[in-house]
């Protein structure tokens, strides 16, 4: 039963991960026929942009490029390995934040 909702529900997750459009399509995709799995990684897209667009107005008060290519890099990775845990249909958060976007995005289901 578990696979078959992450199988309706990958196409969603999926497309959450296309920055924060993605996210806003996502959800509208996912209002009517909840999914437990599309609702996780819409949480999870949506802390990666939000932290995205927080720390690049962050660093971009700094003049370096060894912190904007750190956050980059950061960011990038975070990214990675969520992408491809909603490809193989995993619920995992991500390393350091996930579990923080979880509960602060708890509304969001």
């Amino acid at each position: 039963m578990e696979q078959q909702e992450n199988e309706s529900g990958k196409s969603i997750a999926i497309i959450s991960y296309i920055m924060i459009i993605g996210v806003l399509i996502a959800m509208s995709m996912n209002s009517e026929n909840k999914n437990k799995f599309a609702s996780f990684h819409i949480r999870q897209a949506l802390g990666l942009s939000l932290t995205f667009i927080s720390l690049g107005l962050i660093i971009s008060n700094f003049d370096s490029a060894m912190i904007s290519i750190s956050m980059w890099i950061f960011l990038s990775v975070l990214w990675t390995f969520a992408i491809f845990g909603a490809i193989k249909g995993e619920q995992t958060p991500v390393p350091i934040l996930g579990n923080c976007f979880q509960k602060w995005f708890s509304s969001i289901s």
